[in-house]
């Protein structure tokens, strides 16, 4: 009987024990990082991934996504000329900072930090940017206050450990009324840059008729005095010499004769120089 005790109490602390260190065992998933605290306060900040061992009742390791994460969100605001946006979406990207990760944890934890962090400073940075902005520039130039949202969030968030990757504002949606009037006055600024171009377009090709009309006429005024000129220097060439136009005969002659010469005068023969 107290055999069986003894074997009864050993099997028991061997389970205890068995407890005791599986409780004490944790694995650390790729892409997080291991905190250990012991009774309460961090101990390390910085196990990598795969297993570890704590004491039980005494240490805990909590594991810590550094990923990078997304924020979405959905707010309303007002411009600066006092039209509603009643839906702004969104996604935020961001990380831990590792070497503020144990500062977060002692100060915020982690289960917090969207909520006591992220989310009061997208609104208050999102709302304020946009009050900024009138509602038609905000329509055509979205792109302006994502950089300048991005850009507050990263120097903001940074202060408390969280580094911003990217923001991308998804949606931005006014009253109907207002889109209406957008769309419209978009529409008649298309049509009017479209009638400007076709003018534009009208007065080039007119130009291009002249200018091509004033190239002809051009062209056929030098070839004109290109003429007279040649014609000019042949009439000096007879004034000074009587004979060039016989020598334009013989330089044009083949060297045969007219088989049936008839009663017209040999063009290549001076009558008064055969005498």
């Amino acid at each position: 009987m107290n055999k069986r005790k003894i074997l009864v109490s050993v099997i028991a602390v061997v389970a205890v024990l068995l407890l005791l260190v599986v409780g004490g065992f944790r694995i650390i998933p790729e892409g997080h990082i291991g905190v250990k605290t012991q009774l309460g306060a961090i101990v390390a900040s910085d196990l990598n991934a795969g297993p570890h061992l704590s004491i039980p009742f005494v240490q805990r390791i909590q594991s810590v996504n550094v990923q990078e994460q997304a924020y979405e969100f959905n707010a309303s605001a007002y411009t600066k000329d006092t039209q509603t946006v009643e839906n702004i979406q969104g996604k935020l990207n961001y990380q831990y900072d590792r070497s503020q990760l144990s500062g977060i944890i002692r100060n915020i934890g982690i289960k917090n930090v969207e909520s006591k962090i992220i989310v009061p400073q997208v609104n208050s940075i999102l709302k304020n940017a946009i009050g900024g902005f009138k509602a038609e520039d905000l329509v055509q130039n979205r792109s302006a206050l994502q950089e300048q949202v991005e850009s507050e969030l990263r120097t903001a968030l940074a202060l408390s450990g969280i580094t911003v990757t990217a923001l991308n504002i998804e949606n931005i949606d006014f009253e109907d009324s207002f889109e209406e009037v957008i769309r419209a006055k978009v529409a008649a600024e298309q049509e009017a840059l479209r009638m400007r171009n076709e003018t534009v377009a009208k007065e080039e090709q007119a130009k291009q008729t002249v200018i091509a009309a004033q190239a002809q006429a051009d062209s056929q005024r030098v070839k004109a005095e290109a003429e007279a000129y040649a014609i000019k220097l042949i009439q000096e060439q007879l004034a000074a010499s009587p004979k060039y136009i016989e020598l334009k005969k013989v330089e044009k002659w083949n060297g045969e004769w007219p088989r049936i010469m008839g009663d017209t005068i040999n063009p290549f023969v001076s009558l008064s120089e055969a005498g």
